[in-house]
C-alpha cells in the first residue's frame, strides 16, 4: 500500500469524485494509472481519497492510496498526469490504510478578498464558529453536522486568509462558513446573526446561508499519525515551476479584469 500527497487547479474541474459526463481530477488520476499499467480503467485495490473537494475547489495535500508497484513514484505518475494536477510525495502505508478513515484532520485554506470587509468583525464570527457546534444550518448533510471546529484568520496582502480545521467537514460547510463570516464583515447580518445559524431551528429562504464561491478555496492539509510521507526535491521543483507558471497566466489575467473595472472613469 503506497500513499501519494497530490496539488491540483481544481479550476478546470468539476470536483475531485469521478462523475458521470464531466471532467473530474479523479477521473485523470485513473486515466494516469491506467496508461501506466496501474489500473485496467477503475480503482485499483484499497484506493481511497481523503476528501472530496467541490467543482473550482483546489487542493494541495489530497491523499491517495492504493496498492501501487515500487516504481511508481511521484515523477512516474505525473509523467502521465496534466500539469494541473501532480503529485509531489509519497508515503509506504500499513496494510488496511484507509486515506479516508484514517485521516485524523484535514485543513481548508480560504482566500477572501479584504476589499470592504470590516477584519475585526470577521475575526469575531470566525471565533464564535470555533469550537464544537452543530452546524446543521451551515451544510446540505442533514446527519453528522456536530463538529469540533479549529479557525484562525490572517492578513496575506488585500486578503483575510481563513484557515479551517477539524476531523472532517459536513458538504460545504467551509464554504458557507466563509460566506456567513463575509456576509458579517460587509454589515450585511448582524454579529448575532450568529447565534441563530448556531442554534438548533433550521434557517431557510431568504434567512439560508449560500456557499461562497469555490476558486479561493484550497485544501491544504490532511494530517495521519501512522505514516511518513518521503518528498522528492527535485520532483517538487518541477511541481513548483509547474504551479508557478500557472499563477502567473491568473495574475495577468487579474490585471486585465482590474483595467477592465475603470471603465467609465
Amino acid at each position: 500500500m503506497r500513499a501519494y500527497r497530490i496539488a491540483y487547479d481544481g479550476q478546470p474541474y468539476h470536483g475531485f469524485q469521478r462523475q458521470p459526463d464531466v471532467d473530474t481530477v479523479e477521473d485523470r488520476l485513473i486515466a494516469a494509472l491506467r496508461a501506466l499499467g496501474v489500473s485496467d480503467g477503475e480503482v485499483p485495490p484499497g484506493y481511497a481519497a481523503a476528501g472530496r473537494t467541490d467543482a473550482g475547489v483546489s487542493a494541495l495535500a489530497q491523499t491517495v492510496a492504493f496498492e501501487a508497484p515500487d516504481w511508481l513514484t511521484p515523477r512516474a505518475l505525473n509523467s502521465e498526469l496534466p500539469e494541473s494536477i501532480q503529485a509531489w510525495a509519497s508515503a509506504d502505508a500499513p496494510e488496511g490504510f484507509h486515506a479516508t478513515h484514517h485521516a485524523e484532520s484535514r485543513e481548508y485554506t480560504y482566500f477572501l478578498y479584504a476589499g470592504d470587509l470590516n477584519e475585526q468583525l470577521a475575526a469575531e464570527t470566525l471565533n464564535g464558529l470555533a469550537g464544537e457546534h452543530d452546524f446543521h444550518n451551515l451544510t446540505l448533510d442533514e446527519t453528522g453536522t456536530t463538529r469540533t471546529l479549529q479557525a484562525e484568520l490572517d492578513r496575506e496582502d488585500s486578503f483575510l486568509v481563513l484557515r479551517f480545521r477539524a476531523g472532517g467537514f459536513p458538504r460545504q460547510f467551509v464554504r458557507r462558513a466563509v460566506a456567513l463570516v463575509a456576509e458579517i464583515a460587509r454589515g450585511e447580518r448582524a454579529l448575532d446573526t450568529l447565534d441563530r445559524v448556531l442554534g438548533p431551528e433550521p434557517l431557510s429562504g431568504p434567512e439560508g446561508i449560500g456557499p461562497a464561491r469555490p476558486e479561493a478555496l484550497v485544501m491544504t492539509g490532511v494530517s495521519y499519525s501512522d505514516i511518513e510521507f518521503n518528498i522528492d526535491e527535485a520532483t517538487t521543483d518541477e511541481v513548483r515551476q509547474q504551479f508557478e507558471t500557472r499563477y502567473r497566466r491568473r495574475a495577468a489575467g487579474a490585471k486585465v479584469a482590474k483595467i477592465l473595472g475603470q471603465a467609465g472613469e
